[in-house]
């Protein structure tokens, strides 16, 4: 089931500079929400603070779903993930590394291998299948690295700039994949780019960052 996630005046510096401002905001479950702002604006902070990766110097978060607020804890930390902007990948098969997020949860062998074959069909990859995943290119990777994200079924899924520095045909694949993510509506997306035009095509909920603080663009 998607999440919702509260923000509750978070605040966050570094040494004396100030990231995050008090920021109050609520990701509506099963939206696809994109995040824009200038570089140096906090956008990457706040991803890694709602991923569970770094805490708030102040203010609190609040995940929920249909049962209400979930406690933070490794039952919560399985049902969220975080791609960068650069994935890293293991050196292994493509098939290796879409089941490994799948293999340490304990799924059974037979639902890992279904699932990753479609989880190849679905980001364009299953021709390279048996491929080592160092041979990729850098739009094949980061469609691999969105793959492994979406093969553990995450309840909430945080992207950032996932289309930076990959070619027009790698982009329109990851974007294609957003799109049928948000048309299924099982996942709440939270994303950042700079791309005004990419922000438009993905969803209508489109938030700026500035002074630490998140409001309509």
């Amino acid at each position: 089931m998607p999440l919702t996630l509260t923000l509750n005046n978070v605040s966050k510096a570094y040494d004396d500079d100030k990231i995050l401002s008090g920021l109050s905001y609520t990701f509506s479950a099963g939206e696809t929400h994109i995040l824009m702002g200038a570089n140096g604006c906090g956008k990457s902070t706040l991803l890694r603070i709602c991923a569970l990766l770094e805490q708030p110097d102040s203010g609190s978060l609040a995940y929920s779903s249909g049962n209400g607020e979930l406690q933070v804890g490794l039952e919560l930390r399985r049902r969220i993930t975080l791609v960068l902007p650069k994935v890293g990948v293991f050196n292994s098969t493509v098939f290796n590394n879409l089941a490994y997020g799948l293999k340490i949860r304990s799924i059974a062998k037979n639902e890992r291998t279904e699932r990753v074959i479609k989880m190849l069909k679905f980001i364009g990859l299953e021709h390279k299948k048996n491929r080592n995943a160092l041979t990729l290119s850098s739009g094949e990777a980061q469609r691999l690295g969105i793959g492994r994200a979406l093969v553990i079924e995450p309840d909430l899924l945080f992207l950032d700039e996932p289309t930076a520095s990959i070619d027009n045909k790698n982009r329109e694949l990851i974007e294609a994949i957003i799109l049928q993510m948000k048309e299924a509506g099982h996942t709440t997306i939270i994303m950042t780019t700079h791309d005004s035009s990419q922000a438009e095509r993905l969803s209508k909920r489109i938030i700026l960052m500035k002074n630490g603080k998140l409001g309509a663009a």
